[in-house]
């Protein structure tokens, strides 16, 4: 077979083809390479394609290739051997890996000797390869910037050493400059995420608003969420994860009938049954365009899974739940048993946890049953987050340990929230005309993180 010559995609009209990123597709299937090109090409790509590893390394010796996407299984020179000499002698190229076996070892090799940035298996999902493809290139433009910051600083340096000794008052009020601009970006950084997770806490609170009797719910079952998260020692992103996951874990019913929201789960039928059953996947379709949410809503599509397998929506089983989806259905069940959400009386904590206990190896998780039992046998460790005061007793400077939330489970002001005369005015005269105590769990100012 005459080796195919290298292919070039036309470059858009409005960039020029400077700017287009090159890709290499690299298979001994013409048929495949076809497929990569119709693929990539509408997407803005140069795309060039060779049909063996040797071709492959005779166009990077004539192109400058930013990706590239080899089959693993080729005669004479196989995908792990190829990227190998890739990135010996073109190492800032990004490697990808293509392949339809599930062979362990060569996809080992192929991330030992040719250190690819993924594998991808075949038949692919376009989307998926797309979305691989632009987070490698946006990767390695990144790490390449990261380069030329880290040069520039270099040089810098080096120039700096060369000032005379008179400059060195301004070198040092530079660096303090520097030094502040550092602080304050991540104060405002630690603002932002600070932010974002008051901001989900008010939503959850505004979801339901619907029923009062159920206000706080969200709240209950995302601290019990987390509580075994931490004890299970999920690192602090995953149980962020569960705690957002639990603060929205109804999300997914916003549109349900207020009499289908009121009909305990074993009253449920029909149609009413396979509505219910798709709210976990409403649920993760609203929270997708949200990057920041997306590990929550994998937990929110799961949250009706079993350990089983008898589940919703995907029946999958055992360990092949997400840990946070396991986390989350034993929580929600666990207040929805002691709410009459489940079935039609309202049980006692003591009941609700026996069905759970009762459950585990058949609806839960055994290892997430060991730890729930721990954190409420043990109280969750509520008391060692602060102290409780009066409001009487508060003073400026203050920060609150745990949110602080009303008689009707409405959040009032956020935990980390640093107290002022005017806030503690203010909570004082919502006591008066609530008529109630507030609980408040404050701790001293320095303590904040």
């Amino acid at each position: 077979m005459t080796p195919a010559q290298p292919l070039a995609a036309a470059p858009p009209p409005a960039a020029p083809a400077a700017a287009m990123p090159t890709l290499l597709c690299v298979d001994d299937e013409p048929n495949i390479l076809a497929s990569l090109r119709r693929l990539f090409r509408p997407a803005g790509y140069r795309v060039l394609l060779a049909e063996s590893g040797a071709e492959g390394l005779r166009v990077l010796e004539a192109e400058a290739v930013d990706l590239v996407i080899s089959d693993m299984r080729m005669p004479e020179m196989d995908g792990a051997r190829f990227l190998a000499q890739v990135r010996q002698r073109w190492p800032d190229t990004v490697r990808l890996l293509l392949t339809g076996y599930s062979d362990i070892q060569s996809i080992q090799d192929a991330i030992n000797c040719g250190e690819i940035y993924r594998y991808i298996t075949k038949p692919w999902d376009d989307n998926d390869i797309q979305l691989v493809v632009r987070h490698a290139l946006e990767r390695r433009a990144l790490e390449q910037e990261k380069q030329r910051l880290e040069a520039l600083t270099l040089r810098q340096n080096e120039e700096l050493k060369q000032l005379n000794h008179s400059l060195e008052a301004k070198v040092e009020a530079r660096t303090l400059q520097l030094k502040l601009s550092r602080d304050a970006a991540i104060a405002a950084n630690d603002k932002l995420k600070h932010n974002f997770v008051t901001t989900i806490k008010v939503i959850s609170s505004m979801l339901e608003m619907r029923g009062g009797a159920l206000s706080g719910h969200a709240r209950q079952v995302a601290d019990l969420a987390r509580k075994i998260a931490v004890h299970l020692k999920l690192d602090a992103r995953e149980a962020q994860d569960v705690f957002v996951a639990g603060l929205l874990h109804d999300l997914g019913k916003i549109g349900y009938s207020d009499d289908m929201l009121a009909t305990p789960l074993t009253m449920l039928h029909g149609e009413e049954l396979g509505l219910f059953r798709k709210h976990p996947v409403r649920a993760e379709q609203l929270l997708m365009p949200l990057e920041d949410l997306r590990g929550s809503a994998a937990i929110l599509r799961a949250q009706l899974e079993r350990f089983d397998g008898n589940g919703f929506p995907d029946g999958v089983a055992g360990l092949a739940i997400p840990l946070g989806a396991r986390i989350l259905a034993l929580a929600v069940d666990y207040f929805n048993l002691q709410q009459g959400a489940m079935v039609q009386r309202h049980l006692r904590a003591d009941e609700a946890k026996s069905l759970i206990i009762n459950a585990s190896g058949t609806r839960y998780d055994p290892h997430v049953v060991n730890a729930f039992r721990h954190v409420v046998d043990s109280g969750g460790g509520d008391e060692a987050s602060g102290v409780e005061m009066l409001s009487g007793e508060l003073v400026p400077g203050m920060v609150l340990a745990r949110d602080l939330v009303s008689r009707d489970g409405l959040m009032l002001l956020a935990a980390d929230h640093v107290l002022d005369a005017r806030m503690i005015q203010q909570v004082q005269d919502f006591e008066a005309k609530s008529g109630g105590r507030l609980p408040i769990r404050v701790r001293p100012a320095k303590e904040k993180q």
